[in-house]
């Protein structure tokens, strides 16, 4: 495997992923966004390099491609994503790292996902250690789940954690193109804000393009930002990129920033989300009986069973392959 290629979602992932129980799209959406803001979070706090977070993002993404989204709390698998991303680099965190910092986030504590209104001054004001200082027997639970998810994901992604990250092809790419009128420190900062923020598309763009288009979209958005003169002719294409790929991760990009603020402040996918923190299995099951749709793994046991059977079934055919 190159690389500087990835695995691509193939259709039938990306319709299976829309067609997983009875979640309607804007339920999946919100708890994509959300658990990949939790993985950026943690990754600050943890205080790993952005490639760290970014890779931990991805193999996110691509777990959910393959697996139900309600099989597990959601914080519980951006942790898992998060620990094992980080145990494979040059920068491992340990679990008690990783419990004490997801404990502080999905606390009340945290000023994580309050209402953009809310002064981060007053949710600081209610802090309180006890509420997220775990005892000895909480985070030996947390370990024991971090654990078990940590083999779920290496199973679900057939042990391919290979990610390839579009921001060094970025800076490449910036240094061969020659822009006459803005410096390319400019437009590489802002090239690199695009490609943070593509791991929080609903549209899974990491999981969809390979990592030079995407560092060539993000130039061109960057360019468009500041003004910068770019190349007359059809330049992405030296970088193999087609118009079309191009055209649609522009738009994809673009759209990010306003979609996001609107699950954030404008709009409320889960009634009664807003101002409290991290999205929890809980309260998608609350929104699901409020509309009055049929549950979706309720504690995740029909679901963990039908995943737990898919996945003895794939390490049998990778043990007979062997």
């Amino acid at each position: 495997m190159s690389h500087m290629t990835n695995p691509l979602a193939t259709p039938e992932q990306l319709f299976q992923r829309r067609s997983f129980g009875a979640l309607p799209l804007e339920l999946q959406d919100a708890i994509f966004f959300a658990a990949q803001c939790l993985t950026q979070a943690a990754g600050i706090l943890l205080q790993l390099p952005q490639s760290i977070t970014a890779q931990a993002n991805v193999l996110l993404a691509r777990y959910w491609l393959v697996e139900p989204l309600m099989a597990h709390e959601f914080s519980d698998v951006s942790a898992a994503a998060m620990y094992l991303t980080a145990k494979l680099s040059a920068s491992p965190r340990s679990p008690r790292d990783v419990c004490n910092v997801y404990a502080y986030l999905v606390s009340p504590a945290s000023t994580f996902f309050h209402p953009l209104h809310q002064p981060l001054a007053a949710a600081a004001a209610e802090n309180n250690p006890p509420k997220y200082c775990l005892s000895e027997s909480q985070y030996q639970s947390f370990h024991a789940r971090l654990l078990a998810i940590e083999a779920r994901v290496f199973y679900a992604l057939s042990f391919n954690t290979h990610v390839a990250l579009p921001h060094p092809l970025a800076v490449t790419y910036l240094q061969a193109l020659d822009f006459l009128n803005m410096p390319k420190e400019t437009i590489a900062k802002r090239a690199l804000a695009y490609l943070n923020a593509a791991v929080l598309s609903p549209q899974m763009l990491y999981c969809t393009s390979q990592p030079n288009a995407l560092a060539v979209a993000a130039i061109y958005n960057a360019a468009r930002d500041v003004g910068a003169k770019m190349p007359e002719c059809e330049w992405w294409e030296v970088f193999d990129v087609d118009r079309e790929e191009l055209g649609f991760l522009v738009v994809g990009m673009r759209s990010i920033e306003g979609w996001g603020r609107k699950i954030r402040g404008e709009e409320e996918p889960i009634k009664g989300w807003k101002g409290k923190g991290m999205l929890t299995r809980r309260m998608v099951q609350e929104e699901l009986r409020r509309r009055g749709i049929e549950e979706v793994g309720e504690e995740g046991d029909d679901v963990e069973a039908d995943m737990a059977r898919r996945l003895d079934e794939r390490m049998a055919e990778l043990e007979g392959g062997s």
